[in-house]
């Protein structure tokens, strides 16, 4: 494959998918977490964030396996919130 030739509209390349998860996995955990009014970003916002990595172009298998722990770990977050608010 040619690595000169231009992505198409709407793909990232592999690098920028890389810094977008690390930035996801460095951030959601303690937006999430948020203060004492809750969290500062919600949990359907990363959620948006990574489906859009996964649309916006061809994830490496690494890639792919980061994004769905990102994704288990929104998951265990929304069980535990409804836990808390069964309280």
């Amino acid at each position: 494959m040619n690595a000169n030739l231009p992505l198409a509209p709407g793909i990232l390349p592999s690098s920028l998918v890389d810094q977008e998860i690390a930035h996801i996995r460095r951030v959601m955990p303690l937006s999430l977490t948020g203060d004492l009014g809750g969290p500062i970003l919600p949990a359907s916002y990363w959620r948006r964030r990574l489906f859009e990595l996964l649309d916006a172009g061809h994830a490496s298998q690494d890639q792919l396996a980061e994004v769905d722990n990102l994704l288990a770990q929104l998951d265990e977050f929304e069980r535990e919130a409804a836990a808390d608010n069964e309280s």
